[in-house]
């Protein structure tokens, strides 16, 4: 099982003046500015060449929460299963809620927090045909 990390949340007071200044001034290509509900608007950004992207979001100066992209969420979930991790179910987002079970692509993930309360998000990317 290969996982990589490929999302990394960046955290801004102005996500607006963030994505200008990412993809105008450092040249970062903008994958994706979706408002999937009025609390949250995702807005992501890929360094030319990276398999690494940022994700911009409103708030406190601080890192809050990794994201990791399997090929398998299901067996990944089973894998943290095994090892002790309390993880959630597979679950989705619909409408801006998350709901249990899978979506469709890049909309499948589990949920897992870390002893000192870092937050992880493991989601599954389209299958490569």
């Amino acid at each position: 099982m290969r996982w990589n990390l490929e999302v990394v949340p960046v955290m801004v007071s102005d996500v607006d003046r963030a994505k200008k200044f990412y993809a105008e001034q450092v040249g970062f290509h903008v994958d994706l500015d979706v408002e999937v509900s009025e609390q949250l608007r995702i807005v992501q950004l890929t360094p030319p060449g990276s398999g690494t992207s940022i994700q911009l979001k409103q708030g406190d100066t601080r890192l809050d929460g990794l994201q990791v992209v399997v090929d398998d969420v299901d067996a990944a979930r089973d894998e943290l299963v095994e090892r002790g991790v309390d993880v959630s179910a597979v679950a989705h987002f619909e409408g801006g809620v998350r709901r249990e079970g899978r979506g469709g692509d890049w909309n499948s993930f589990v949920f897992f927090v870390d002893p000192d309360g870092n937050a992880w998000v493991i989601q599954e990317r389209p299958s490569r045909s």
